[in-house]
């Protein structure tokens, strides 16, 4: 038998007759034209859509400065605060909020020095609240200054801190907020163990918390929050864990405000 062989089927193909120059020319024209037009509108539609986003960014900036007083307490300083994974050695932290200021100036939550430090942004309001831990043993009081700043008024502040290690100055402690009848009855200004001060520049507000013993023993080794976290300290604050105390509560208030400033929504549920 012979082997087996495709057949093959060939059909002629009907000549193609050459494009005249006139409409080839056009033809490229059309083309590049309407490339160009797909191109200028793509530009486009990215400059409005970076303009608009520019525009929402700026709007949200303003608009935090009004949070003082159209966002419920509960929204701003919740009842209760989950610190998973937020003491020494990464244990656990609850705190539970026991005491909450009227908002008021600027005058009545800083030492003089500070105040002056902050005067360059000026202060809209000032809002405070004082919590505790599970064990009631330490106390720690956050706030939040919002100020009549821009953009870069706050970020001009926020270099100045870090330039000059403001946050890290005994001498410019934020006050407390003592707790008449509660267990931070006895939380003044003897008794600042450790602090934590964060210049926020996507939204104008300094963000501020201070803790300290709640039997109201005075603590003489004041240390800043992130010294004493540090790996290794032995001073009193760091032992107790009031550094893991002032930077978790002023984290978790912070990160709640962000939220709340971009979405109007609060990270945690008010309990």
């Amino acid at each position: 038998m012979p082997p087996e062989t495709p057949v093959e089927t060939t059909t002629r193909l009907r000549p193609v007759r050459s494009r005249h120059p006139l409409r080839a020319a056009a033809a490229v024209a059309c083309l590049v034209l309407g490339l160009g037009l797909t191109g200028g509108a793509a530009a486009g539609a990215w400059l409005v859509g970076d303009s608009a986003a520019r525009t929402s960014a700026g709007d949200r900036f303003t608009e935090a400065r009004g949070l003082w007083h159209t966002v419920p307490v509960d929204t701003l300083f919740p009842r209760t605060l989950d610190g998973e994974g937020a003491g020494p050695g990464g244990a656990d932290r609850t705190w539970t909020r026991v005491a909450v200021a009227p908002d008021g100036t600027c005058a009545g939550a800083f030492d003089p020095l500070l105040l002056r430090t902050l005067r360059p942004v000026g202060c809209e309001r000032v809002v405070r609240a004082t919590y505790t831990d599970a064990t009631s043993t330490s106390v720690t009081t956050v706030g939040m200054v919002f100020t009549t700043a821009d953009r870069a008024g706050m970020t001009a502040l926020r270099d100045r801190f870090a330039d000059e290690s403001l946050d890290e100055r005994t001498d410019l402690l934020p006050r407390t907020l003592p707790g008449r009848g509660t267990v931070a009855a006895g939380f003044g200004d003897a008794q600042r163990a450790s602090w934590r001060v964060s210049v926020l520049t996507d939204v104008p507000v300094i963000v501020y918390a201070v803790s300290g013993f709640a039997d109201g023993r005075t603590v003489e080794d004041a240390q800043p929050a992130a010294e004493a976290m540090a790996e290794g300290q032995t001073s009193t604050p760091a032992q107790a864990g009031l550094g893991h105390d002032a930077d978790g509560i002023a984290d978790r208030i912070e990160r709640g405000l962000r939220t709340t400033a971009t979405t109007g929504k609060a990270t945690q549920d008010p309990r």
